[in-house]
């Protein structure tokens, strides 16, 4: 169960839903939208279609669809998390272009992310969200590191993931993060 939840956890962070109102939204529907397929497609079934089937093949037919039910929370959820990596695919590689810029020319890394998220905003919403939040937590979280790792998780994003790796690298080693966002982009 508990792996499960942390599960959940990230795939509702890829997908955009942060905080535990959301995970209880989405246990809550895994729990009933089973049930209220079950009870539409008896009504169909049985009252609407003219199928005519036996009584119990009905029954286990809808049973069926109501089983079936259970992953349609999943399905919303993947799709949500693709068109949003979708989106961030999109738009990350003039981000980073422009990361390399902002850091070339003697910005922070805050402020290169601040800079950036209000630049990409018109090409991706979602990156730009990222991008805020990660400037959010760069200020508070204890270790710097996290909060790139925490970019890496949530986006679900490869070449997000090099860059936060790279700067993650430059942070433990003392090396400048230009270097390691011209390393990054160059790949």
């Amino acid at each position: 169960g508990q792996r499960r939840g942390d599960h959940g956890h990230a795939d509702l962070a890829r997908a955009g839903h942060r905080g535990q109102a959301p995970l209880i939204a989405f246990l809550f529907f895994r729990f009933v939208v089973p049930f209220i397929v079950f009870v539409v497609a008896l009504i169909y079934l049985f009252g609407i279609s003219h199928v005519h089937w036996p009584a119990l093949t009905k029954f286990c037919a809808a049973l069926g669809i109501g089983i079936l039910g259970y992953y349609l929370p999943d399905l919303y959820l993947t799709n949500r998390i693709q068109q949003r990596q979708a989106s961030i695919m999109q738009a990350f590689p003039d981000a980073l272009d422009l990361m390399l810029i902002c850091v070339e020319s003697g910005m922070s890394i805050e402020s290169t992310f601040t800079r950036v998220a209000s630049e990409i905003g018109t090409r991706s919403a979602e990156l730009a969200e990222e991008l805020g939040l990660t400037t959010a937590e760069l200020s508070y979280l204890p270790e710097r590191g996290v909060a790139f790792d925490n970019l890496a998780r949530r986006t679900g994003h490869s070449g997000v993931k090099a860059v936060a790796t790279a700067l993650n690298q430059a942070e433990h080693y003392g090396t400048p993060m230009v270097q390691a966002l011209r390393v990054t982009a160059q790949e």
